[in-house]
């Protein structure tokens, strides 16, 4: 009953978008200020892999291992998907625009971000992120994915038809 009040009511939709267009201001936001301020993970990347140590470490050890022997010796590509990730993640959830995608692409990063030994806002973040997921295309309504994922149905569906129609003959 929940999960259909999600993804059916007119008022959980403006409700929604408040939440998505705060949780994007948040990824913008936190983007642009690495994309403007000379982003560089190497700190970040190699504290959360000493975190990896003790009876109850903060990062577990197939995570530090992931950081030392993929993503430490390729910062260079992570210090552009970081921050444009981030940025992009915001922007697509402030306009609207293939929300359910961004929505899982920004659970992906706070979920990097807590792996890595990191709280802060990401667990607030995460709650919201899944009612956005849950909620699907009501989550979008008010944006431009009211456009776009109609559109977007009625190429494939189009596409479908073409294909069956040259197969049967």
């Amino acid at each position: 009953m929940f999960v259909k009040i999600l993804r059916e009511n007119v008022y959980v939709s403006y409700l929604l978008t408040v939440l998505r267009l705060y949780i994007g201001w948040k990824w913008l936001h936190a983007g642009w200020g690495k994309i403007t301020g000379g982003f560089d993970a190497s700190g970040f990347l190699k504290g959360a892999a000493k975190k990896a140590v003790g009876e109850n470490p903060a990062v577990q050890p197939w995570w530090a291992e992931f950081l030392n022997g993929f993503a430490i010796p390729n910062v260079e590509v992570f210090n552009v998907l970081i921050p444009w990730g981030e940025f992009l993640v915001g922007l697509g959830l402030i306009l609207g625009v293939f929300t359910s995608f961004v929505t899982l692409m920004g659970l992906v990063m706070n979920f990097a971000y807590m792996f890595s030994g990191t709280t802060s806002t990401n667990p607030q973040m995460v709650l919201i992120e899944i009612f956005i997921l849950v909620a699907g295309f009501n989550a979008a309504k008010i944006g431009l994915d009211y456009w776009i994922i109609p559109f977007l149905r009625k190429q494939i569906l189009r596409k479908e038809e073409q294909e069956v129609s040259t197969h049967s003959t």
